[in-house]
């Protein structure tokens, strides 16, 4: 699958749904994740280093360091309403793995440029169908913001792309400037002055 993009959330208490879609499919999978996890991902979907190493950029690191690196993720279980994955690693030719919330396997698997596969029942199960003539008009790694914790087939996004992206910068923004980070908080700024032109 691939990461079709974040939405906020608002059923959920701030917050995100991971949206994922089929590669080849019309299903769409959201997955409800904290904003924390949101923001690693976004980050790096947007290709925005923070000064520092965030937590799954040390991951990543440390995980490299052993000579190791993510093969794929895999979602391979819904038990009432929470998903569960696994990391699958490669570690000189042997295949290792780790249990793992989706959210982190997918903040990994992004850094990797590992793939990211759904159990069949799963997407079965909790995935939504997409409708084809709305998919041409939504494509990338984009954020938007459904009208509830996922997107309906009969009901676009009620904003932009661009509006969604913004809203998360600010929060970003917010939380930055609240834990005193300065130097992350500046780039944000610039980012967010470059999308409102």
């Amino acid at each position: 699958m691939d990461i079709l993009g974040l939405s906020t959330s608002p059923s959920s208490g701030g917050a995100y749904a991971l949206i994922l879609n089929e590669t080849d499919g019309k299903r769409r999978l959201p997955i409800i994740i904290g904003t924390f996890e949101a923001q690693a991902i976004a980050l790096e979907l947007e290709n925005i280093k923070p000064p520092r190493p965030m937590t799954h950029d040390l991951m990543r690191n440390i995980i490299q360091s052993f000579n190791t690196f993510v093969k794929e993720i895999f979602i391979n279980e819904l038990k009432e309403g929470t998903f569960y994955a696994q990391i699958l690693y490669d570690n000189n030719g042997e295949t290792l793995t780790q249990d793992s919330r989706p959210s982190d396997a997918i903040a990994l698997a992004i850094r990797f440029n590992a793939p990211i596969f759904v159990s069949d029942h799963i997407v079965d199960e909790a995935g939504i169908e997409t409708d084809p003539h709305l998919e041409e008009a939504e494509e990338g790694p984009a954020m938007s913001e459904p009208s509830g914790p996922a997107a309906t087939p009969e009901e676009p996004p009620s904003t932009s792309s661009k509006e969604s992206r913004i809203r998360m910068l600010e929060k970003s923004l917010t939380t930055a400037i609240a834990e005193e980070d300065y130097e992350k908080a500046a780039k944000i700024r610039d980012e967010l002055n470059r999308l409102k032109g």
